[in-house]
């Protein structure tokens, strides 16, 4: 019997892998699976150590990195006794490079999925993926040409993104069963997908609502929580749908978007969208220490364009983006021009069976080994 385990960190992380795991077993009854992660991958069968909520925090506080070094040392001691012929890691890369180390030095093969994104920030990880990582699957076209050039194994699986989102919902039923106004435009709200983000940006995105509510009397507003996140998380007058990201998403007119994966979803929909993101002073200066691109939005950096309009740190203002939204809203012109840049971005990811072609290379390495 094969073994395999598998680290993620956080919520798209888990689903993602909980797609592979699905697609494994379809594939092969001869494996046993167990790892980190979360509500989807305990739903498809797989044996948690112990569950991801646990990593989902922000900073460098002292709480913060002790919880994070015990977590590794636990899963390094349990792998010790499971043995496993493979330790896939999922995205989440400050801690799975961690423990990257470790598991090699324990004699382990690790295949990294969802690398971390090195030409854009911290290009010194490279040299920890170089000695630590067996194989990676990348999930941009342009980022196996960057890791072979550096001496990485790597195989181009695409994203896996274009396996997982659904088809776009029917605008109609989904404005009957939610009692929204088809003669209004919908601008869908996502204030990001954790605790810490709804920190920093829930407060900044309301208030913008409420300016482009005095501007516009044709428009009306929903904000997205992920089902991660705990029912009262969010205080506010506005409608709130929780568990229903895509279908938001690709029925909705336009988005405001805490940066991030959920900014690619709306692109694959063609939806037009602002971005923001905020956080601690301190981050912002280390980030802008380590970056190596002046862009935040996998749209722009895509297509090295600048299609999304990006609202960081103290940009990141409720007038800055209100007047954004009104504009993008006002402006068929320029709404359409955003349409058709990320209709652009959507091509150069092609068509891919991003999931199938990770489970084939797993597959096919467990019975090197069996």
């Amino acid at each position: 019997m094969s073994k395999l385990f598998i680290v993620t960190g956080d919520y798209s992380g888990d689903k993602h892998a909980a797609a592979l795991v699905k697609a494994l077993f379809e594939q092969s009854k001869d494996i046993t699976i167990e790892g980190v992660g979360g509500v989807n991958l305990e739903n498809e069968g797989v044996k948690l150590l112990f569950n991801q909520d646990k990593m989902n925090s922000m900073g460098m506080t002292p709480k913060v990195i002790f919880d994070h070094i015990l977590m590794g040392k636990r899963i390094v001691d349990y792998l010790k006794i499971f043995k496993p012929d493979i330790v896939l890691l999922i995205d989440y890369g400050a801690f799975n490079l961690q423990l990257a180390k470790a598991l090699k030095k324990e004699g382990l093969k690790v295949f990294y999925f969802i690398p971390p994104q090195v030409w854009a920030s911290r290009k010194w990880r490279l040299k920890t993926i170089q000695k630590y990582v067996d194989k990676v699957f990348t999930i941009f076209p342009f980022e196996k040409e960057f890791y072979e050039k550096e001496g990485v194994k790597s195989i181009y699986v695409g994203h896996p993104l274009l396996n997982e989102l659904k088809p776009k919902a029917d605008r109609e039923e989904f404005f009957n069963r939610h009692n929204l106004d088809k003669n209004k435009k919908l601008i869908g709200v996502f204030p990001g997908s954790r605790k810490f983000e709804i920190k920093f940006l829930f407060k900044i995105f309301e208030n913008a609502v409420k300016l482009i509510e005095k501007k516009l009397d044709n428009v009306q507003f929903v904000f997205s929580k992920s089902i991660n996140l705990p029912d009262d998380i969010y205080n506010t007058k506005y409608q709130v749908i929780k568990g229903e990201n895509q279908e938001l998403l690709s029925c909705s007119d336009v988005l405001i978007l805490a940066s991030g994966t959920v900014a690619l979803e709306a692109c694959l929909y063609e939806t037009p969208m602002i971005i923001a993101y905020r956080g601690p002073f301190l981050f912002y200066l280390i980030y802008l220490l380590v970056r190596t691109i002046n862009k935040a939005c996998l749209v722009n950096i895509i297509t090295n364009k600048d299609i999304v309009p990006e609202f960081l740190m103290y940009n990141a203002d409720e007038k800055k983006i209100s007047d954004e939204i009104i504009s993008l809203l006002s402006d068929n012109k320029k709404y359409e021009a955003q349409k058709e840049g990320l209709r652009e971005a959507k091509a150069l990811l092609g068509n891919s069976d991003c999931i199938n072609r990770v489970c084939f290379e797993i597959i096919e390495e467990l019975e090197k080994n069996g």
